[in-house]
């Protein structure tokens, strides 16, 4: 039955991803009642990692509504613009950073249309630096101190292996942005220039192009403040894990875990951003980040609770097909993370479906450090909604999806 229930998970995560965004989500809660219908128990739904998530969410969707992410796109912009000729490689530092700030990848949203028009400006290729700069958004994810992969995975390796909060983000922050360099490196050779490119001569013929320089955002009265404040919580948020940690230990037995604190400590934030810039709660629920994040929420419901089904019923087999071979080529753990990442659609989806398994089957703890950023892969199929994004912005006709897609 391993392979008809295999087949069904394969089946509903395909078909989530015709019908692309949340549903996803939907499809993984189908494929949930398909498998309770030939036998398999219900695995365990994923509400610790949904739960961060949420509250992450709402902090950031205040501190929009205040004007905090119009600011940080205000600096992202002069950043850009002050050495435009180096875009390829400012443009994913940029979107990584402001990733790792807020740990979610949908904050590039805001980014792509300033990457997009400087490029343009300078006569570089848009899909160079646009493609990296996505990319650079997901993988970072890796390396936020408050995304929901980075808390439930530092705290399965700490418990399993003794390794601390610290340590981890010392490890996935510097090789992250490493690595999304060096991808810099390569996109900023690949494609035609724009004074060769048929597409972007034959469209810049028909008037199909448009420069619309420096955008005019409004700064209001409180953005700086809720940025401020968003900055000191995800401090508060990194020395509380620090000091709650088995190796650091100058908390002993505390009380709020590393998931509740980050839970409360983010729903609080949100609190504080509402009184102090005065956001008018009505408006929050409208924000972009608030109905980006509760989709997300939805696609990380759906898949990884499809995922722990399949995982939790058939975990015998696993263990017996799988853990002489992970033992024996660790390396493989990363090639198994990115494709599952591409169909579970989501880094902390993917962590909380293979990680604890991969643990158990006695991968090494280097192992399972060094594949993280595997798990996100999300840029291979072309549904993610940042990926698309970045293809819409370009109207030079650079940034296509391509003739040969996975």
């Amino acid at each position: 039955m391993i392979c008809a229930h295999l087949l069904v998970v394969l089946l509903f995560i395909y078909l989530g991803a015709r019908l692309g965004g949340i549903g996803i989500g939907f499809m993984g809660g189908m494929g949930v009642v398909a498998l309770s219908l030939l036998g398999l128990k219900p695995g365990a739904i994923p509400f610790d990692v949904i739960s961060v998530i949420m509250s992450v969410i709402m902090a950031i969707a205040a501190m929009q509504v205040a004007g905090g992410m119009d600011f940080l796109v205000k600096v992202a912009e002069k950043i850009l613009r002050k050495n435009p000729k180096y875009i390829t490689f400012l443009a994913p530092t940029v979107t990584y950073f402001m990733t790792v700030l807020a740990g979610t990848g949908h904050t590039a949203f805001s980014t792509l249309p300033v990457i997009a028009e400087v490029a343009k400006e300078q006569g570089i290729r848009p899909s160079r630096p646009l493609s990296i700069a996505v990319i650079a958004s997901q993988i970072a994810i890796t390396a936020s101190p408050i995304s929901a992969a980075v808390v439930f995975l530092s705290a399965e390796l700490e418990k399993n292996f003794g390794l601390s909060y610290l340590q981890l983000l010392g490890i996935w922050i510097p090789t992250t942005y490493a690595a999304c360099m060096i991808t810099a490196v390569i996109c900023n050779f690949l494609g035609k220039d724009l004074k060769n490119d048929e597409v972007y001569q034959d469209r810049l013929a028909k008037g199909l192009i448009t420069m619309r320089g420096e955008m005019q955002i409004e700064i209001k009265p409180y953005a700086k403040r809720s940025v401020m404040i968003f900055l000191i919580a995800i401090l508060v948020v990194m020395l509380y894990a620090t000091a709650i940690s088995k190796t650091v230990g100058l908390i002993q037995n505390p009380i709020l875990s590393r998931d509740n604190a980050i839970i409360s400590f983010m729903l609080a934030t949100a609190a504080i951003i509402t009184m102090a810039c005065k956001v008018d709660t009505a408006k929050i629920t409208n924000a972009a980040t608030f109905k980006s994040g509760m989709s997300a929420v939805i696609c990380v419901l759906g898949v990884a609770w499809l995922g722990n089904t399949f995982v939790e019923g058939h975990i015998d087999q696993i263990k017996a097909v799988s853990a002489e071979f992970l033992q024996q080529y660790p390396w493989s753990l990363a090639v198994i993370l990115f494709f599952a990442s591409t169909l579970l659609y989501s880094q902390a989806a993917t962590a909380k479906a293979l990680y604890p398994t991969a643990i158990l089957l006695g991968v090494s703890p280097e192992a399972a450090i060094a594949a993280f950023a595997a798990v996100s892969a999300l840029f291979i199929l072309p549904t993610y909604p940042t990926l698309i994004a970045a293809v819409e912005m370009d109207d030079t006709g650079s940034t296509r999806i391509g003739k040969y897609v996975f």
